[in-house]
């Protein structure tokens, strides 16, 4: 048999590629060497976010006195909470395998190496590691990636862990240290913080979430401090050490750091190596991210590339809209990326999502610009839920008005975050969503309002 493609790795961008090519006609074979779904399905988005919808549950009991409920102090069963994650997972990952016995994909269990644009080596886990060989007319690499260590934090997956290991604790513990204030350290300060462990992060960039609009990460990095969440700034770590009790972690201004476990989440390394990219001559840039055009395409003929491994943005769903657009290339469409809207979520308390240009690149890039903002401690959905923290801020252009970036941090952001998209993506002005009417009262009227803001016409 010789496939339309043959997709490696069984990720959110390699299974949904997978779909989509089923779903034109093509005829698919996926290549995982673990659990299809993914590091997000099984590592990351997904179970992080079943930790926090826990998290959600007792905060929600713990502030039922301020809306006249009266219960007793919560107790939390951590390995209850940890059992209703694993099952969400498996629940989806059976899904996945629903979807693609559902469209006649085949599923190769195993490690792929590329032998030519058009043979793909397999050795499989289900037949005594032998190896097998599959044609196919293209190849989709969805290899993803993996937590990024370095040798002096002393990795060893017990005292000194990852978010992987971090998602699988058997009890909360005492103090955290969390190496890296990204969105990944951000979350899991939420999760174990919540949960009662004493947290500590230390970040070497001047603020947590240095990618986002200052005013989001200055204002989480209050928040965080208010729940006793103590952060260090400009500070680097020179090495951990194991000492009785847990860890020592060594700054390069020569303070120290204890801590039952230190979490390490400074980024993540490209999965490109011993695929056999270099053999069939795929171009590789300097973090060894497999280039490719807007069409998905490598320079080799056939060859595709989607996920983290092209280093655009590394998150799920762009993995997965990376993935249509192989897809559809592959299938005699002509169809391209584009990354001018892509959103991005934290899960914390309060979340914080954006879209866009924050004010710091527009500026940067000498871009004539409008800003609009409205607190949600206006917002009468807000305040009738208790969760009145937070704001919307909208860049605009200065003089044609259409809004260049929408940032939020406030409840229920990652759900407000989706017609912030619509709205950079198809590039309406900030006075076409003034206009728009919003229902009352909801959320979503902050955007409205903040929008009605950028031309000072709000009340």
């Amino acid at each position: 048999m010789i496939y339309d493609a043959m997709v490696i790795g069984g990720g959110p961008g390699g299974y949904v590629a997978a779909i989509r090519l089923a779903q034109l006609g093509g005829k698919v074979a996926v290549v995982e060497k673990d659990r299809l779904g993914g590091t997000c399905l099984n590592r990351g988005c997904i179970p992080t976010k079943a930790l926090i919808a826990t998290i959600d549950k007792l905060t929600a009991v713990l502030d039922s006195g301020d809306f006249g409920i009266e219960v007793g102090k919560p107790t939390i069963n951590f390995e209850r909470a940890q059992a209703r994650k694993a099952e969400t997972v498996e629940k989806l990952v059976s899904g996945i395998h629903f979807l693609f016995q559902k469209h006649k994909i085949d599923l190769i269990e195993g490690t792929a190496r590329i032998k030519a644009p058009n043979l793909v080596e397999v050795k499989t886990t289900t037949t005594n590691s032998a190896s097998k060989e599959f044609s196919c007319k293209n190849i989709i690499v969805a290899t993803g990636s993996s937590p990024a260590l370095i040798k002096a934090l002393g990795y060893n997956g017990k005292t000194v862990i990852t978010s992987e290991e971090g998602l699988t604790l058997s009890e909360v513990p005492k103090s955290l240290l969390i190496i890296g204030a990204g969105v990944i350290g951000c979350e899991f300060a939420h999760i174990y913080g919540s949960l009662g462990a004493q947290i500590t992060m230390v970040e070497a960039a001047p603020s947590i979430l240095p990618l986002l609009d200052k005013d989001l990460s200055r204002r989480l990095q209050m928040n965080f401090k208010k729940k006793n969440i103590s952060i260090k700034t400009r500070a680097r770590i020179q090495e951990v050490v194991q000492v009785e009790g847990g860890i020592e972690a060594r700054l390069e201004n020569g303070e120290k750091i204890f801590a039952e476990k230190a979490l390490i989440s400074i980024g993540r390394i490209l999965t490109t190596d011993n695929l056999g990219l270099e053999e069939v001559g795929v171009s590789l840039g300097e973090r060894r991210e497999i280039l490719v055009d807007e069409r998905m395409k490598t320079n080799v003929e056939g060859i595709y590339a989607i996920g983290d491994v092209v280093n655009k943005y590394q998150l799920a769903h762009v993995a997965s809209a990376q993935g249509i657009i192989a897809a559809g290339n592959i299938m005699g469409k002509d169809v391209k990326m584009d990354y001018s809207a892509v959103p991005s979520c934290v899960f914390t308390n309060p979340e914080v999502a954006s879209v866009g240009l924050t004010e710091q690149e527009a500026k940067a890039r000498e871009i004539p610009i409008s800003i609009g903002k409205f607190s949600f401690m206006a917002n009468g959905k807000a305040l009738a839920m208790g969760e009145s923290e937070g704001l919307v801020k909208i860049i605009a252009h200065q003089e044609s008005d259409v809004v260049l970036g929408i940032h939020i941090i406030g409840p229920h952001a990652s759900d407000l975050i989706s017609e912030a998209t619509l709205a950079v993506s198809k590039q309406i002005t900030s006075k076409e969503l003034a206009e728009t009417i919003h229902a009352h009262p909801t959320l979503a009227e902050a955007i409205m309002e903040a929008a009605e803001n950028v031309g000072n016409m709000g009340v």
